[in-house]
């Protein structure tokens, strides 16, 4: 297997919801036969009904509505700027995010927060200076050797 990921998928209570959420903070998807599809760099984020994922995937469903817990994922948005952190995190709860860590100096030396989206994923948004974020939004990882 190549070292890749090509779809993230969220299972959603409620498709319309999520897609009126994140085209709130900025995002432009497409919709097709009740998912909705985002270009992001180099792989696709994709809102689908969380029943319908759970049973795409032979996992029995979850109960109706946001998650009520960590579901085991966090999702990372890196930025040039520590004000770009605090910016974004202030339009995510806006739109009807729920801000779960205010940012702050976290315990590695870099600037970040995070946000849940109405379906209870979480989003950490970083400036972190030691990784390289290229003009197209692409990170690479500096070498921890």
């Amino acid at each position: 297997m190549e070292q890749r990921i090509s779809l993230v998928t969220l299972g959603v209570a409620d498709l319309a919801r999520a897609k009126d959420f994140y085209a709130a903070l900025g995002w432009r998807g497409t919709e097709v036969e009740e998912t909705v599809f985002h270009q992001a760099g180099g792989l696709a984020l994709v809102l689908w009904d969380r029943r319908k994922l759970a049973e795409d995937c032979g996992l029995p469903p979850t109960p109706p509505g946001p998650s009520t817990g960590f579901g085991g994922i966090a999702l990372a948005h890196n930025v040039r700027t520590d004000a770009e952190v605090d910016d974004l995190l202030a339009a995510a709860g806006r739109a009807g995010g729920t801000i779960t860590r205010p940012a702050t100096v976290n315990a590695i030396g870099f600037y970040s927060g995070v946000f849940t989206d109405p379906d209870g994923h979480a989003w950490e948004i970083a400036h972190n200076p030691g990784f390289t974020l290229y003009e197209d939004g692409s990170l690479i990882l500096p070498d921890f050797g």
